[in-house]
């Protein structure tokens, strides 16, 4: 049973969160970025705390709660503000791509941080997915504005990574609600000071669509999902959790083709599926191919030990015998 839920979970986090590149791309015409930020968090963390004064929440305390409190500014705050201005000059499908290069950067932190080490299918899959991402910069950079939006994307995916990693250790002792409802305030908090000068202009100005789309924002891929991915990332590590988001980026082109009409160049496409792959090889045990050299165990002591014993002792019993 709890299997089914951790997979119940995953799923529900990469249909939301595959939705948000299109939606972020859809009223990015109606709302600044902090804006949008600071509405999708509000949003969220209304709806966090109704969740966590029903269930009754412990407030962590400590270094749980100043780890709480960094992946909450880095990850709900300007994550969110950055991935908002990278979708103002790029499609929703070549921002998920590369935000989607996440997955590489935490497990080439968690190679240092957690010594983990550097396998060859994590440097050679490093070396595939930024060739990818040097494609996508050379595919959508005939303009200043797309190579600023390429630039935001692995802005955002650091601060994707570096979210992962902080709650995967706040996770230790944190729950998944508290985790989240304590996380999405913070992105507000973070938000605010960047809203505030524009908040009433464009909230005023903005149609019933928008306002419902932000509104699904914070519902959605926010309180929802950031609540299944907390839930996943508790029962499992943080490259196997990042790594299951994998399949976000191709959601989003297919619903960004559905909804917005939207179709990356083939460029980019060559670039996307770089970074798909050089991730993929990452997560690989070994290269294909590859000589395994399986270390000689105690069983395979003995027996070595044995044949070359067996003459010494055969001769011993034939003279003995004699």
């Amino acid at each position: 049973m709890t299997n089914r839920r951790v997979v119940a979970a995953a799923v529900i986090t990469v249909l939301m969160w595959a939705s948000s590149f299109v939606v972020i791309r859809g009223v990015a015409d109606a709302f600044s970025p902090a804006v949008m930020a600071f509405l999708r968090m509000a949003v969220g963390a209304i709806a966090l705390s109704v969740m966590a004064a029903i269930v009754r929440v412990r407030i962590p305390r400590g270094r749980a709660l100043v780890l709480v409190l960094a992946y909450g500014a880095l990850w709900f705050g300007f994550y969110t503000m950055v991935l908002n201005w990278a979708e103002r000059h790029l499609d929703a499908g070549t921002a998920a791509l590369l935000v989607n290069f996440a997955p590489i950067l935490v497990a080439a932190v968690a190679g240092v941080v957690f010594a983990e080490g550097f396998p060859p299918p994590l440097i050679l899959g490093m070396i595939v997915a930024f060739t990818g991402v040097v494609v996508i910069g050379l595919g959508d950079g005939s303009s200043s504005g797309d190579l600023l939006g390429v630039g935001l994307g692995l802005l955002a995916a650091v601060l994707y990574a570096s979210g992962v990693l902080l709650q995967k250790v706040a996770l230790r002792t944190v729950d998944s609600t508290a985790a989240t409802w304590l996380g999405c305030l913070t992105g507000l908090v973070v938000t605010i000071p960047f809203a505030v000068p524009s908040l009433g202009a464009e909230v005023s100005q903005a149609g019933a669509r928008q306002l419902i789309l932000v509104a699904f924002l914070g519902l959605g891929p926010t309180a929802l999902a950031f609540t299944t991915w907390a839930y996943v990332l508790r029962r499992s590590t943080a490259g196997a959790t990042a790594a299951m988001t994998l399949s976000v980026p191709a959601i989003a082109i297919l619903l960004s083709w559905v909804t917005l009409g939207e179709v990356p160049t083939p460029v980019g496409l060559v670039g996307g599926v770089l970074c798909l792959l050089g991730v993929a090889i990452s997560r690989m045990r070994t290269l294909p191919g590859a000589r395994h050299v399986r270390r000689p165990g105690n069983a395979d002591v003995a027996a070595r030990r044995g044949s070359q014993e067996s003459p010494s002792t055969s001769a011993g019993s034939a003279q003995s015998g004699t």
